[in-house]
């Protein structure tokens, strides 16, 4: 009797059908047991499943918010003077140490005062000279004038004595004009501090010789009380601007990197009168006292600009405020100890506090703590 064994290929491929059939039931069952956890996690709790979700709340109230615009600024000097020689000579004195701080009306530098006295001296002698020459010409037209009269002189010798006279009279006028230019070179040697500020690096010192208006300064001394703050804004943010600057004055708080002291106050001063095609920004400037000198030019800052207040606008923390597919929405507990979505219009956001547009009025809780497991009508409690 014969006996039929099958194939090895015949063996092989009911192994391979047998391994589907496996993973198929391997995958349905964990296709479902992934459903009954969706299902049971997705599952709002039941009255007799969970007790009510601990949350913690927090009044909607009514304050004044201020509208701020956030952004970096770099600090400018108030005024910033290249000094610069206005005679030429040889520096003789440096009256200050860089970075010193002077006042208006401070020596800076000395320049060689000699041969300005020595030119002073030789244009007050021709003046004089010169004077003496012109009373001379003024005595011989009064006689000329008088011998005239009495027809001892010609009317031409009387007319060339008034040209004598008013000839010296214009040289005196030149003399004096040469000696006051000779005494304002004088001064110029002294070279003092046009304005309150602080000193950079001597660029010249003592023994150089200078030249009038040099295209490399002696030193750039740079006013900084008050001070500069410059910035720039969107231009969407224009008109909110002017329309401050319309009503008074607009206040910025400028905050340095690093300072523990707190931001320093001061008012927005210009408005550029362009917008920069290339950014779309605008250039603003505010100035401020800058006392103790705690900002530096150059210095990158931050700068808080307040735009308008609202005033009495109704708030809630920001923690209550959550954003889902259709927007913002809080929520609201009821007197009934459950909660409700309430969608919100939320509006400005500044130190943990939004403004609420729309949608929540003073006095009503909302939820700030505790929203993770809460759902429209569901049962809180309050901690004691």
């Amino acid at each position: 009797m014969q006996i039929s064994v099958p194939s090895r290929d015949r063996a092989r491929a009911f192994a391979r059908s047998q391994a589907k059939a496996i993973a198929a039931l391997a995958v349905l069952a964990a296709g479902g047991l992934a459903y009954w956890h969706w299902g049971m996690a997705a599952k709002p709790a039941g009255k007799g499943e969970r007790g009510p979700a601990p949350v913690i709340v927090a009044e909607a109230g009514r304050a004044d918010m201020a509208v701020t615009l956030e952004t970096i600024g770099a600090v400018e000097a108030y005024t910033s003077v290249a000094i610069k020689s206005r005679v030429d000579g040889q520096v003789v004195a440096v009256h200050f140490r860089e970075g010193q701080a002077v006042k208006r009306g401070a020596p800076l530098f000395t320049i060689d005062r000699r041969p300005f006295e020595a030119a002073l001296a030789q244009a007050e002698a021709n003046l004089a000279r010169d004077r003496a020459q012109f009373e001379k010409a003024r005595l011989d037209f009064a006689r000329y004038q008088d011998l005239a009269g009495k027809g001892v002189v010609s009317k031409q010798q009387l007319e060339t004595a008034r040209a004598a006279a008013d000839g010296a009279a214009a040289t005196v006028k030149a003399d004096e004009a040469a000696a006051e230019r000779a005494r304002l070179d004088l001064s110029y040697t002294a070279i003092t501090a046009p304005v309150d500020g602080r000193t950079g690096a001597v660029l010249v010192q003592q023994g150089n010789v200078v030249k009038a208006n040099d295209a490399n300064p002696l030193v750039v001394l740079n006013q900084v009380q008050p001070i500069y703050v410059a910035f720039a804004v969107p231009e969407r943010n224009l008109p909110q601007v002017k329309a401050g600057m319309a009503k008074g004055a607009m206040t910025v708080a400028i905050a340095a990197p690093g300072d523990a002291a707190g931001a320093l106050k001061g008012k927005l001063d210009f408005v550029d009168n362009s917008v920069d095609a290339a950014t779309g920004m605008i250039r603003l400037k505010a100035s401020l006292p800058n006392e103790g000198e705690r900002l530096t030019p150059g210095q990158s800052v931050n700068v808080t600009l307040t735009l308008s207040t609202l005033a009495e606008a109704v708030t809630v923390p920001s923690a209550a405020v959550l954003t889902g597919p259709k927007g913002a929405y809080v929520y609201v507990v009821k007197e009934d100890m459950t909660v409700e979505h309430r969608p919100i219009a939320a509006g400005v956001a500044r130190d943990g506090v939004t403004v609420v547009e729309k949608g929540v009025a003073p006095g009503e809780k909302v939820v700030t703590e505790g929203q993770l497991r809460l759902f429209p009508g569901a049962k809180v409690k309050l901690p004691s």
